[in-house]
């Protein structure tokens, strides 16, 4: 027979394995999500950077592929998770994040660097919010991307694009990668 404490101790090693878990699940969907984009936006910044005058049509593929991506990566790991990763409420929510970000940069009538700075940053708010709840991962993610993209804009001059193809898409891809292992 085990007492009170002892209960009370497998309680509480039971509601850290069940945490653990549940971390290790989110961190895996996530993380190759996060590879995924970090693909695309690698392109994109590359890309945008090839052929500037193109970089609104390139950033719609890349958010369309995105997308898509996403859809497919959730339908693909659901049956064995579980769990939804990317649902029309995840769509609808990301849309309502890019609305507002188009409406933020309209309004403040950004250069383009500005809104090569901007998006980034705007994404990573969210990431790093998200970590708050999810893991320290997000957070780690979030705020190194923030604080390098605000390096090249301030100090890296016309290989801003490149720089953010390295720091925005390399560090997604680094996160992911290091979400996998946790």
């Amino acid at each position: 027979m085990i007492d009170s404490q002892q209960a009370s101790e497998a309680l509480d090693d039971i509601n850290e394995i069940a945490r653990r878990v549940r971390q290790s699940t989110i961190y895996s969907l996530s993380s190759q999500m996060l590879v995924m984009w970090g693909a695309l936006v690698f392109a994109g910044n590359i890309a945008s950077f090839l052929w500037p005058r193109t970089g609104g049509y390139i950033w719609l593929a890349v958010e369309a592929v995105g997308i898509v991506g996403s859809f497919a990566l959730s339908a693909y790991s659901y049956p064995n998770t579980r769990i939804r990763a990317f649902d029309m409420r995840m769509f609808a929510a990301y849309l309502l994040v890019l609305a507002f970000g188009i409406f933020c940069c309209w309004f403040g009538r950004f250069t383009p660097r500005q809104i090569g700075t901007f998006w980034p940053i705007y994404f990573m708010l969210f990431y790093t919010m998200v970590g708050l709840w999810f893991g320290r991962a997000y957070v780690v993610v979030g705020v190194a991307i923030t604080a390098l993209t605000l390096i090249g804009y301030f100090f890296i001059g016309d290989w801003f694009k490149p720089w953010m193809a390295v720091v925005n898409g390399g560090g997604l891809m680094l996160g992911g990668l290091w979400m996998r292992r946790s």
